[in-house]
């Protein structure tokens, strides 16, 4: 399993905001694509206008289609409620056990 971490910057007081677009909006895009797997959203308890998406998926494949034919789609849906760009991170999942992945199984 593969999990891409975007980072996001909302525009002041936007951060709630942008999390219910999130869900209401973002969620359906990436339920479009083929392999994705799960969505979590945090909002920073400290600062509530920073946020991270994690978007799960079931190859590296996947997750690198759906940056070149998604992710653009997703920006355009969000840009009014964010400063800067998103920031993505990429990673192999190692261990979880909501998706029931042991250390050193999850390729």
């Amino acid at each position: 399993m593969f999990v891409r971490v975007v980072e996001i910057n909302a525009k002041n007081g936007k951060g709630r905001e942008l999390a219910q677009t999130v869900n209401d909006k973002v969620l359906a895009v990436l339920k479009s694509h083929t392999g994705f797997v799960d969505e979590i959203t945090l909002v920073s308890e400290d600062n509530p206008d920073r946020m991270l998406a994690l978007s799960f998926w079931k190859t590296r494949e996947d997750a690198e289609r759906y940056n070149r034919e998604g992710f653009n789609r997703v920006n355009e849906i969000i840009r009014n409620q964010i400063d800067g760009n998103p920031q993505v991170r990429t990673f192999d999942v190692a261990t979880s056990t909501v998706h029931k992945i042991a250390a050193g199984k999850a390729a």
